[in-house]
């Protein structure tokens, strides 16, 4: 998924139901509200709230 996708603008969380960012470096989308990640297998973002997992405390190396 590049960051430039218009698949991006209509993305949601299966949580809380707002926008992701896109982290490339990690392969996933994140949510910043929640801090949860959500991988993305061969190109197909997992967006079941069974595949979240809470983000490192870093923080994910997103691209806005």
């Amino acid at each position: 998924m590049k960051p430039d996708s218009p698949l991006l603008k209509i993305l949601a969380c299966p949580l809380d139901k707002g926008p992701l960012l896109l982290d490339e470096a990690g392969g996933a989308l994140y949510n910043p509200r929640l801090q949860r990640r959500y991988p993305i297998v061969d190109g197909i973002p997992q967006l079941l709230p069974s595949s979240g997992v809470p983000a490192v405390a870093e923080g994910p190396a997103v691209a806005e």
